[in-house]
């Protein structure tokens, strides 16, 4: 994937640009005024470290390359805490729950489409896990600390504020953190 997987779905749904976290106050710097910002800067990072964590599986990673998938994807992605995913987004946004499943679930469709497409000629379960493996830094600079979805995945990498420190040294532990974090936990 040439393009940050959180721009593709911003664009592919129409919500505005997401903002990256500022790690000293774990928030964006400005908070967006439009709740559809505010539930997108929520519910896409969300949504694609749910997958992040999914696609850590060859189940998982075969699945999105099936193309068809599960019908619910939030189901799949969260299993048995799918619901308090979806609170934490909607009280983040200020949403009613159906509604806040509703979108996430698009967010998460759009999102294995781009998956899927993304995976090239000859896609194998190994190309989807090292696309998204790729994205995982892109991802945590934009999931706000207050959903602790960390927590939630059993991953408590995801809500450490360094996940979010951008600058020449943070950018070359990313990176190893990305090699590493490829292979299934």
């Amino acid at each position: 994937m040439a393009t940050h997987i959180i721009e593709m779905i911003q664009k592919a749904l129409g919500f505005p640009p997401l903002q990256k976290i500022d790690p000293n106050i774990q928030e964006t710097k400005n908070k967006p005024l439009l709740q559809q910002a505010t539930f997108a800067q929520a519910a896409i990072p969300a949504v694609l470290a749910g997958l992040f964590r999914y696609t850590r599986s060859d189940k998982g990673c075969n699945d999105i390359l099936a193309g068809v998938g599960p019908q619910n994807w939030l189901d799949t992605i969260f299993k048995n805490k799918k619901d308090i995913a979806v609170e934490k987004v909607a009280h983040y946004a200020g949403l009613p729950f159906e509604e806040t499943a509703l979108r996430m679930e698009d967010i998460a469709r759009a999102a294995v489409k781009l998956i899927h497409e993304g995976a090239g000629e000859k896609p194998i379960a190994e190309k989807i896990r090292v696309s998204i493996s790729g994205q995982r830094h892109n991802i945590l600079v934009h999931l706000p600390a207050a959903l602790q979805l960390g927590d939630l995945l059993n991953d408590n990498a995801m809500d450490d504020r360094t996940n979010k420190m951008e600058g020449p040294v943070s950018n070359v532990m990313h990176t190893i953190e990305n090699k590493f974090s490829g292979g299934g936990t």
